[in-house]
């Protein structure tokens, strides 16, 4: 079987010869996977795993700071980067008086990942932002969550904790409450979308839900963020016109599943953009994006 870099790449690859003729190029994955910035001041880990750690990028200044909780996307799957790539919007948002908690977590191919060990990790690094908020500077009452692609659905699903099954091993009485979440070119509807999400990445059979059980029938039902709302949250849906890995109709179905369910959601195209432009300070769309931020931070309470 194809890795999840491969098909990443060949999907993209059919993408960008389709628009060879389009005046402004859009990112490949190979612009995204060479993406970095700053290094970070802190790395604090919420676990004994490599990859059980957050990385924390302060600006200048006495705080407190409001912060921008970032989870890197890449299929779920190690092989493509994440963390280091978000370096680069890390290092735009300090510019501004924001700080960043740049989560890593275990993926599906890394021992102890996938379900329910990614999904706990995402849970854990929440809770350490809301518990050490104060040791570092941060304004816990202005986070803003954002994700990108795997890391959209992680945000996603995070926000709708609360409505977590008490059966599940996942359930927390006391989840932090996000009421402001950025997806950008998410895939977070896993029932929906899962044709998708393995014809895209390739994603093992249970290896984000699990494996169904008498306990447990319906593996969709704490894996997927479709199944957890309303949460309560502000949802920014952001999709790049030419994204071939999630289109804006990916955001679009989503969107009207959450607008019935009676959350606020908001779906935005940003023009002439593929998957990878939705993360890159230095891309044309960034400068759509970072006021979305800003006006999301003014949205809550100081």
């Amino acid at each position: 079987m194809p890795s999840a870099f491969a098909r990443l790449a060949v999907v993209a690859g059919i993408a960008w010869a389709s628009l060879s003729g389009a005046p402004a190029r859009p990112m490949s994955l190979a612009d995204y996977m060479a993406l970095d910035g700053p290094s970070p001041r802190a790395h604090i880990a919420y676990g004994s795993a490599p990859s059980q750690y957050v990385e924390l990028f302060e600006p200048s200044g006495k705080g407190p700071f409001p912060v921008v909780a970032l989870v890197h996307g890449g299929c779920w799957s190690s092989e493509l980067g994440g963390i280091r790539q978000m370096h680069n919007i890390a290092g735009a948002l300090l510019g501004y008086g924001i700080a960043t908690w740049n989560v890593e977590y275990r993926r599906i191919d890394e021992q102890g990942g996938g379900y329910p060990g990614t999904y706990e990790d995402i849970n854990r690094a929440f809770d350490l932002l809301r518990a050490k908020a104060g040791l570092y500077n941060l304004d816990a009452s202005r986070i803003v969550a954002m994700g990108h692609s795997a890391g959209g659905h992680l945000v996603q699903w995070v926000a709708g904790r609360s409505r977590l099954p008490k059966s599940s091993p996942l359930y927390d009485a006391t989840p932090i409450a996000l009421r402001e979440v950025v997806s950008l070119g998410g895939l977070a509807d896993l029932r929906g979308q899962r044709d998708r999400i393995a014809r895209v990445c390739g994603v093992p059979d249970g290896a984000l839900t699990g494996q169904p059980n008498a306990a447990r029938p319906d593996v969709f039902s704490d894996t997927s963020a479709a199944a957890l709302i309303p949460n309560g949250s502000h949802t920014l849906l952001i999709n790049g016109e030419l994204d071939v890995i999630s289109p804006p109709s990916v955001a679009a179905a989503y969107a009207e599943l959450a607008w019935r369910a009676g959350d606020r959601v908001e779906t935005i195209v940003l023009p002439d953009a593929s998957h990878f432009d939705e993360v890159a300070a230095s891309s044309p769309s960034w400068n759509r994006i970072l006021p979305i931020i800003l006006r999301a931070f003014d949205s809550r309470p100081r």
